[in-house]
């Protein structure tokens, strides 16, 4: 990829320029006092010490402050003394080629504007939600908006319920590092509103005794659109269902998942069955962490046609991606390599479908100027078209 220098500089001092934000302390750092390193490194990527705080409900048992809450005598009733609220912030410049070879820049700033909101309901019942402000110019709205049950019965077991990612179990799309998504969870096939982005529905989750995870899905299957003319958000009288089992060890974290689906076009009742299902694993050795996830999904009739195909139409992909933090989760330098890969045989099937294989090879570089303010900058190669993108930004929380 070639830049013109003089553009090139003149046009990233601009955006140097043009980001105001400071990133100060975020909600939960606020609430108990502690650096944002404690859950993160970086931010927003979570450590395990920020993973078993989320998953006790954004709270630190045994170190729940007393002024948290206030004294209403009433037992019934927790009240937080204040209301636990942070802003993510996001803004970049974009370089990559036009269809005639000639680079275009663009100045995504911002990309993303959220509020973001958590804590305690009640003893064992806590929320978390965000809005977007904005994101890619427009009001999106609320995308993760829940209620957690935490330990019911008294027993490992928990329960969320609202709007949620479905790959949530297997990689935190909001929690990575890089531009670049992990496409083969955004991925839809044909007209099915099916992937394993947002939804709405409820999770639930077992830890066995042996230290296993189990964990099951009941979710609507078509997305986080909004409700219809009845109030009504499911488009059809199916609901989709997934199971994951995960086991860590100490170095190394395993999973496997299933996704059942059954939709239908809503016009002409024809319906589609989608069968999703995979392995996945995390690998941490000192400096390094490596994330790999590979999926294969059928579907048999992903354009509702009055007669189903012959064949199924077959997707399969995944990602891998390397992390390299120097000095672990003290350093200011991160560096994380993701490849992405999807391959689909919609469009041999059905020659009128837009083709869905994707292949891209990345590298970004990420500088923390302060615990929740980070630089980044991220070169990838799409194979599939022959092009080049460079992106550069800052991410930060306050």
């Amino acid at each position: 990829m070639q830049f013109k220098r003089p553009f090139f500089w003149m046009t990233f001092l601009v955006f140097i320029l043009s980001i105001q934000s400071a990133y100060a302390i975020p909600a939960f750092a606020r609430k108990y006092k502690m650096s944002c390193s404690t859950c993160h490194a970086p931010a927003p990527k979570l450590k395990a010490f920020g993973e078993e705080f989320a998953a006790n409900g954004f709270v630190m048992k045994g170190q729940e402050p007393s002024r948290a809450a206030i004294n209403t005598g009433d037992d019934l009733l927790l009240l937080q003394r204040t209301l636990p609220v942070a802003l993510r912030l996001d803004a970049y410049a974009r370089f990559k080629p036009n269809d005639d070879g000639q680079t275009k820049s663009d100045l995504q700033t911002p990309y993303i504007l959220k509020i973001l909101s958590g804590g305690r309901v009640s003893k064992n019942v806590s929320y978390y939600f965000y809005f977007f402000f904005s994101e890619r110019g427009e009001v999106s709205g609320i995308e993760d908006a829940f209620l957690f049950f935490n330990d019911m019965f008294g027993v490992p077991l928990d329960l969320t319920v609202g709007q949620f990612q479905v790959s949530d179990p297997l990689f935190k799309r909001e929690l990575r590092l890089t531009y670049e998504d992990y496409q083969i969870f955004r991925l839809r096939v044909g007209d099915v509103p099916t992937n394993l982005t947002y939804d709405r529905g409820l999770v639930i989750n077992y830890t066995t005794p042996w230290g296993s995870d189990l964990l099951a899905q009941i979710v609507n299957g078509n997305g986080k659109d909004r409700a219809d003319e009845r109030r009504q958000f499911d488009n059809d009288s199916f609901k989709n269902y997934a199971l994951r089992w995960t086991h860590s060890f100490p170095a190394l974290r395993i999973g496997a998942f299933g996704y059942y689906g059954l939709t239908e076009n809503p016009n002409n009742f024809n319906d589609n069955k989608m069968v999703q299902y995979g392995p996945d694993a995390a690998i941490s050795v000192g400096p390094l962490e490596i994330n790999l996830e590979y999926l294969w999904r059928e579907d048999d009739n992903p354009f509702y046609q009055a007669l189903k195909p012959a064949e199924k139409i077959k997707t399969k992909g995944g990602f891998a991606e390397v992390i390299f933090a120097p000095h672990g989760d003290r350093s200011r330098w991160f560096f994380i390599g993701l490849y992405n890969r999807v391959d689909s045989d919609i469009d041999e099937i059905f020659a009128e479908a837009t083709p869905l294989d994707y292949e891209t090879v990345g590298l970004t570089t990420t500088y923390l100027l302060a615990r929740n303010l980070r630089f980044m900058a991220e070169y990838n190669y799409d194979l599939q078209r022959e092009k080049n993108r460079l992106t550069v930004g800052f991410v930060s929380a306050f």
